[in-house]
């Protein structure tokens, strides 16, 4: 195999330090992937808005250093993008325009934007539409490619998916401990006089709206994520396992008094009004905070993705291997 290249010697470092961005400059070679190339061009395109924003937030003494770090990760990840297109020309892979526009709507789709929206968004980050659906479209092609090289050897288990199981989703309760959910909606504590009754009035209001719902048999954690002002929401209410003497009076009251499965009345305290549900007070006993066949495929999901990602980094690793790689470096 002949392998013919133009060594050049520039470096990013001195465009984007000595001279303006819009500067023109001789393009050439900067990495060799088997029979192509990566041109500084090329480099310039893809890293334009890295390179800005470095240079705009770097502080001069680092700058130098920090420009020619960013160049070397632009490089690497044209060196992946060039295997992985060669891959997918292996396998005879194409991308259509119609499959860019649906991947396109769909993504515009997902974020609530419009294509008006969308151009101002990528303009900002100093990419073309014509460059976004380029690389858009060779995002496509390698996604085909690794279904076909990667994808199929991802086995999970269904042991593995019960291990994932019960280490995140279910808890042991010993020695007299309670499991306890939580929702709360509390009011701004630096409001005073009239300010204050008012903030009180409306969040009494939402315990109340939420306790009605919960008592009718609402699924607390949801309701916990939507209603609950307190940092435990993002976790569905769960605050985890406490003993008697761990809790607050007011909360060892409203919770001591519960058998599992019940909820408490709102419960008033220094900053807002709190509700609890038990989960479980029994020593010893295994809580399933979520039904597993309700997170069963949510799982599956989780650890497909692990193992994708490791098997896609190792494939990534015999590839380079077998491949002719070479980074010229500058002088």
């Amino acid at each position: 195999m002949k392998h013919i290249y133009i060594f050049c010697t520039l470096v990013l470092l001195l465009i984007y330090s000595a001279a303006p961005l819009s500067a023109e400059v001789v393009d050439c070679c900067v990495a060799a992937v088997n029979d192509d190339v990566i041109t500084l061009s090329e480099v310039n395109e893809v890293g334009k808005p890295l390179f800005t924003r470095i240079a705009e937030q770097t502080p001069p003494g680092k700058l130098s250093e920090r420009l020619l770090q960013a160049r070397k990760t632009i490089i690497e990840k044209l060196i992946d993008k060039k295997l992985l297109l060669q891959e997918a020309n292996k396998y005879k892979m194409t991308v259509s325009d119609e499959e860019v526009n649906k991947a396109l709507q769909r993504i515009l789709s997902r974020n609530h934007t419009t294509t008006q929206q969308f151009r101002k968004q990528i303009a900002a980050m100093g990419l073309s539409e014509k460059q976004y659906r380029e690389d858009l479209k060779d995002q496509i092609l390698s996604a085909k490619l690794v279904n076909v090289a990667v994808r199929s050897k991802v086995i999970i288990p269904e042991k593995k998916i019960i291990d994932y199981y019960d280490m995140h989703y279910t808890e042991q309760v010993g020695d007299g401990g309670y499991y306890i959910l939580q929702i709360g909606c509390s009011w701004d504590k630096d409001k005073t006089g009239a300010d204050l009754k008012k903030a009180k009035k409306a969040a009494l209001k939402k315990a109340q709206r939420v306790h009605s719902l919960a008592v009718a048999g609402k699924d607390f954690k949801k309701l916990a994520e939507e209603y609950s002002d307190l940092p435990s929401a993002s976790d569905g209410g769960d605050i985890g396992v406490f003993r008697a003497e761990e809790m607050a009076d007011s909360m060892r009251k409203a919770v001591t008094a519960l058998k599992p499965g019940q909820i408490s009345g709102i419960v008033e305290t220094p900053a807002g009004y709190q509700i609890f549900e038990l989960l479980s007070s029994q020593e010893g006993q295994i809580i399933t905070k979520v039904p597993y066949e309700s997170v069963k495929d949510e799982i599956r999901e989780i650890l497909y993705r692990q193992e994708m990602q490791k098997l896609y980094k190792n494939w990534m690793k015999e590839l380079r291997a077998q491949s002719y790689i070479r980074v010229f470096q500058g002088k």
